[in-house]
């Protein structure tokens, strides 16, 4: 009886070996920001303290995937018939912002920046599956967009301190039941992973 016993254990642990020898490993981040909807249309709508704090925050984050060499995605939202109208002064991001022309360029028609654009195609084009987000609104259209990529099956963040709305009280909220990063983590996570 001992020794079947030493057999069935022995057969099932090369099994179990086995088994998570052939699982694959899982991926390795490729992240990529999406720096959402901050237009001069918008900005006059929005919590003062989070628009000073938001857009420093926003810099500096575009700064940090710049200096590791990864992609900052520009997402603009416009509405057919309100507007604004493509490519006008109140469509552009403020020119403040860190964002470069050759930056990638999403224009949506609604909040979840993966509805009927191109988001999705262009993050699987650069084999992106992790996405940091920051912008605006924070209770609106980044909300949406990381719900978005979560069923997409995405890995995604909110940026703390890089995301602006009209409550900074609402901001603090969406900061609390996202899963969020803040800058120093994000820092050292993006210094140390391999390209």
């Amino acid at each position: 009886m001992k020794r079947t016993m030493l057999f069935l254990s022995l057969i099932l642990a090369t099994a179990v070996f086995a088994a998570a020898q052939a699982r694959p490993a899982p991926a390795k981040a490729k992240p990529a920001l999406l720096v959402i909807d901050i237009q001069n249309a918008f900005l006059p709508h929005m919590d003062e303290k989070d628009v000073k704090r938001g857009m420093d925050m926003i810099n500096y984050v575009i700064a940090l995937f710049r200096d590791n060499g990864f992609p900052v995605i520009r997402v603009y939202h416009t509405d057919p018939k309100a507007g604004p109208v493509v490519d006008s002064q109140d469509f552009q991001f403020p020119k403040t912002t860190a964002v470069k022309p050759d930056d990638p360029r999403v224009i949506k028609n609604f909040p979840n920046a993966f509805k009927k654009t191109n988001l999705d195609a262009l993050l699987k084009e650069k084999h992106i599956n992790t996405l940091f987000l920051c912008g605006l609104s924070a209770t609106g259209c980044v909300l949406a967009t990381y719900h978005g990529a979560l069923d997409m099956d995405y890995d995604v963040f909110m940026v703390k301190g890089a995301l602006i709305s009209p409550s900074a009280a609402d901001t603090g909220h969406v900061e609390e039941i996202c899963m969020g990063i803040d800058y120093w983590p994000l820092k050292l996570l993006l210094e140390n992973i391999a390209r």
